[in-house]
């Protein structure tokens, strides 16, 4: 059994929800279906997720919402249109909509995320609908109904060890099930989403919980690619990766997955497939536990930017007990977090995003490290991207470091800062922002260029 997920552009029209249709029936094993909501249409589009929230919005604050309600309900309006669906269903939509509007707004985190997860909801509907009137035996499922139950963290849902158990009985469910993704209920029985890309942990969690062959996740291209296609052309495809590497490549700046979204597939040692809705024959990229294959030390090269870094030496740093806590407690207590922490004999940088410190915020953080820990020296430099070469191969390969540095040297590219990660899977440079793309251009050369020349 296999459980399928698609994306919002996979489903942002009539005329792909048949590709979709067409790709489900050609494969029997395709039994449950995890759908978003629709996606753009084309670049200046609005996803129907984003109209949702400013719905919601408008709402609360009291201000006119009929237009954006409109706006929504003629999306799938269209989609039902070109699907030959009756009106009814359009109807449904709408009602659905405006119930939702004028519930409770008391608690406005639930409030919004009942009225963004309808286009989930609906669109699970109006394709469940679509399935019916092919011929096929399916049906909408209601992730209440099947026991998706989360709780909230840092205001994003996280799947409960018993909703596994719950979903475990959707294999034996009769048809094809079409299951909404990007939320679940609380044991209240409320909405509660998952953080955007939502669709792909939901489909994850099915995967887990069904105890699935195989995960599929259809977007809208043919595979995983080592570098950004917008940064390097034509860059090379990635048939096979683990869940390690990929989980640091969606970090790193990878958008094709969130960086959580495949947790629950990786707990239970399912592969995912990376498939194209719009040419389902493509190969795609397969994420496994473990590749024998590992085609040179370097699998894939991300980059991600607005970062800054707090960087501060003392002389026999590494003789005082505390002094990393220290300084961590000190961001503690200004609310901020920190993504990586280089360190040498005598200093220590510390990573975090920029959009995080103020320059009010920024006066003060050094302000207290010059009080509490009395460095000799401590600086923040702002406006940083940071680039990550992952690959599972680096960890018996020697040489990467140097092959990587004397790339960047010779592309002209000052490396600010260099750390690798204690898995040896991955290795991070600091540059400037305005560096940034000829920084990957010269690692994607060096390492992948080169060898298919």
């Amino acid at each position: 059994m296999k459980v399928v997920k698609f994306g919002g552009s996979s489903l942002a029209s009539g005329e792909q929800v048949k590709k979709v249709f067409d790709i489900v029936v050609s494969d029997a094993d395709r039994k449950i279906v995890v759908v978003s909501a629709p996606g753009k249409r084309f670049a200046d589009d609005r996803k129907v997720t984003d109209l949702l929230i400013e719905l919601g919005d408008r709402q609360l604050k009291g201000l006119q919402t009929a237009e954006i309600l409109a706006a929504v309900v003629l999306r799938y309006a269209q989609i039902a249109k070109e699907l030959r669906l009756p009106g009814e269903i359009v109807s449904s939509i709408k009602d659905h909509l405006l119930q939702l509007l004028h519930k409770d707004s008391s608690n406005k985190a639930r409030y919004i995320d009942a009225i963004k997860a309808s286009g989930e909801d609906c669109n699970a509907r109006l394709i469940a609908a679509y399935f019916q009137s092919r011929g096929v035996q399916a049906a909408y499922v209601d992730p209440k109904a099947a026991g998706l139950l989360v709780e909230e963290t840092n205001g994003t849902a996280l799947v409960l060890k018993e909703a596994y158990t719950n979903l475990r009985s959707l294999s034996e469910w009769p048809g094809i099930l079409i299951f909404p993704g990007f939320f679940g209920y609380n044991e209240a029985g409320e909405v509660v989403t998952f953080s955007r890309s939502g669709s792909d942990i939901t489909g994850s969690i099915l995967a887990n919980g069904t105890g699935a062959a195989l995960y599929e996740n259809f977007t809208d291209v043919d595979a995983v690619y080592s570098v950004n296609p917008t940064t390097v052309p034509n860059p090379k495809e990635i048939r096979e990766l683990t869940y390690r590497e990929m989980r640091e490549l969606s970090y790193a700046g990878f958008s094709v997955f969130h960086d959580e979204a495949l947790i629950p597939a990786f707990e239970a040692g399912i592969p995912v497939q990376i498939k194209n809705t719009n040419n389902p024959a493509a190969p795609g990229t397969r994420i496994v536990n473990e590749r024998k294959n590992t085609n040179g030390p370097v699998i894939g090269i991300a980059s991600d930017d607005d970062f800054c870094s707090i960087y501060v030496n003392k002389y026999l740093m590494n003789k005082e007990i505390g002094f990393g806590r220290k300084l961590l407690s000190i961001l503690e207590d200004f609310g901020l977090t920190y993504e990586h922490s280089p360190s040498g004999i005598d200093d220590l940088s510390i990573i975090l995003r920029q959009k995080q410190m103020t320059p009010d915020t920024e006066k003060q953080i050094i302000a207290r490290i010059e009080a509490d820990l009395l460095p000799d020296e401590v600086k923040v430099e702002h406006n940083l991207s940071l680039i990550m070469m992952v690959g599972e191969g680096m960890r018996h390969n020697i040489g990467t470091a140097a092959r990587a540095s004397k790339a960047l040297a010779d592309a002209g590219v000052n490396i600010e800062m260099i750390n690798q990660g204690s898995s040896e899977v991955s290795m991070m440079f600091g540059v400037k922002e305005t560096q940034e793309k000829r920084a990957v251009q010269a690692l994607y050369e060096e390492f992948f260029a080169r060898v298919l020349a």
